[in-house]
């Protein structure tokens, strides 16, 4: 699996590329991915040539070129103003309209506070839906206080297993939508691999458990 990973952090080092290196271990962790980084910072000066000039420069064109030929794409941004970076969508504005079509995406965020953990739902999601990717149901935000959580871990891990999934999925006789999205043994959707050991307790014995207690 060839696994791109875009990152919109500004400083070296910074909580976004922690993140997106996380998430691309997680991804590693279950399928066997050549994983290639984009730091977006250094090509800041090349993505405004482009918008100026219409044309890119070499490495910003073979930056854009490895995103439109990867089986796989993680991209995260850290928020400004309740939003992507500038830099993250000025990227991302240069890409071939076509070049994102059925490609599944990981997204993920960082901020100062929870309160713009909705970021990537209300922005991330809507941009990559409109480049008809396929967006992962599992985005991964982090805070500031979410460093060293086990919930954050949690999250990347079970994001991680969706890329990782979906990526063992190219072959036309495995069902995508349940690589994504696994279901239990009753059939509901859950983002946990079966095959962690994961427990389905039936919700009819959960009911039943109430009552006698």
């Amino acid at each position: 699996m060839k696994l791109v990973v875009v990152s919109a952090g500004l400083s070296a080092p910074s909580s976004t590329r922690l993140l997106a290196d996380r998430l691309a271990a997680a991804t590693a962790e279950r399928v066997d991915a050549e994983v290639e980084v984009l730091e977006l910072r250094d090509y800041a000066t090349e993505i405004a040539q482009h918008f100026v000039t219409g044309f890119p420069p070499v490495r910003l064109a073979a930056a854009l070129d490895a995103v439109a030929a990867a089986d796989g794409l993680i991209a995260v941004t850290p928020v400004f103003s309740a939003s992507y970076s500038g830099l993250f969508k000025s990227f991302f504005d240069l890409i071939d309209k076509d070049a994102l079509t059925g490609k599944p995406v990981l997204v993920g965020a960082t901020g100062g506070t929870a309160r713009h953990s909705l970021v990537t739902e209300h922005a991330l999601r809507p941009l990559f839906t409109y480049l008809r990717a396929v967006v992962l149901p599992t985005a991964v935000y982090a805070a500031s206080e979410d460093w060293g959580e086990e919930g954050l871990a949690s999250r990347i891990a079970r994001a991680g297993g969706e890329l990782a999934r979906f990526g063992s999925a190219a072959s036309p006789d495995v069902d995508t939508a349940a690589a994504i999205a696994p279901r239990s043994l009753h059939g509901a959707v859950t983002s946990v691999d079966p095959d962690d050991g994961f427990t389905v307790v039936p919700f009819a014995d959960r009911l039943e458990a109430l009552r006698v207690g």
